[in-house]
Formats: structure tokens, sequence, C-alpha cells
């Protein structure tokens, strides 16, 4: 017979240890609710404007030429001569006018009317209770 103290025999146990699981829930805390209206008002605005002019005025030239005048420019004035052939013994450039138009440019200032549009938003929260 064996003695019990003669026997080497392993002795095992388990070791414990804890862990944590840790784990996520969405909750809906509330909700927003966005909305945009767009608004159309009046408003005056000044504007310039631009206005041109044109003044004709014909002069009597009537000079005979060797060869056909050009148009020409002077200052704010074109000047565009005016011909015709006159019958002679020999044929002679005759000039009868000159047309000078000028151009004047004003400016006035005018009040009109837009529609000018413009937005506005609104945001409404509602909180859920937990």
């Amino acid at each position: 017979m064996e003695n019990k103290n003669d026997k080497n025999e392993a002795t095992s146990f388990n070791v414990i240890e804890e862990r944590a699981k840790v784990d996520k829930k969405v909750i809906e805390k509330g909700k927003v609710r966005i909305t945009k209206k767009v608004e159309t008002e009046e408003e005056k605005v000044k504007v310039v404007v631009k206005n041109e002019e044109i003044n004709i005025e014909r002069i009597a030239i009537n000079e005979y030429a060797d060869e056909t005048p050009e148009i020409r420019q002077s200052g704010d004035t074109m000047i565009i001569p005016v011909i015709k052939e006159v019958a002679v013994v020999q044929k002679k450039i005759f000039v009868i006018e000159e047309i000078r138009v000028t151009k004047k440019t004003h400016h006035t200032e005018e009040e009109r009317t837009v529609q000018l549009q413009k937005e506005k938003v609104n945001i409404e929260t509602s909180r859920r209770k937990e």
C-alpha cells in the first residue's frame, strides 16, 4: 500500500479574471426640422442711364474739287462730304455740302423698382425625454 504523502500528484486549478464588455446603443435624443421660405420684396435702386443724341447739320460748300474728299473726324463730329458730278467741258468734283454728325452723351439718374429675393430659415427642435 502506498502512502498518500508519497504520491507526487500535480494539483491544478482555474485562474479566473473578470473582463468588461462595452456596447453602444443609439438613442434618439430629439429631432430637427429645417424649413426655408423665399420672400420677394421690392427695393428702389438708382441706375445711371446713358443716352446719346446725334445732331445732323448740313452745310453748303459748293466748291469744285480735284478728287473725292475723304470722310474725316473733327473732335466728336464726323464730316461726310456729299458730292455730285457736274457736266462741263471737263469733269471736276464739286462738293455740294458736308454733313456733320455730332454725338453728345447725356447721363441721367433714374429710380427703378427691382424685385430682390432673400431666404429666411426656420429651425424647429424637439427633444425626446429619456
